[in-house]
């Protein structure tokens, strides 16, 4: 008889532990012509959970405006902004440039 300790992990296992843990994929590709480098690419990978990346301090979403575009300008700013650029607007015309 097979004891659980020999089976092998299911799918969801491994998903979990993935994403627990994190995993880093690291890749480059370039391309050469005559020994001149025309392109470089360089592919850095990290898959987990959303808990496991602010662990490590990577938690980039947090202020990119795509996925969270509140966070990033305050109630306010923008109609701030926009009297400014009507301020320097009138300034200029005032100068006679237009």
């Amino acid at each position: 008889m097979s004891t659980v300790e020999n089976s092998p992990s299911s799918l969801a296992d491994v998903l979990e532990r993935v994403l627990d843990k994190g995993v880093v994929i690291v890749g480059d590709i370039a391309v050469n012509v005559v020994d001149i480098e025309l392109l470089t690419l360089r592919l850095r990978l990290f898959i987990a959970s959303a808990s496991t990346a602010k662990e490590l301090g990577m938690d980039w979403w947090t202020g990119d405006p795509f996925f969270a575009p509140r966070s990033v300008q305050p109630a306010g700013e923008l109609e701030q902004l926009r009297g400014r650029v009507a301020e320097l607007e009138r300034a200029l015309a005032s100068d006679g440039v237009s």
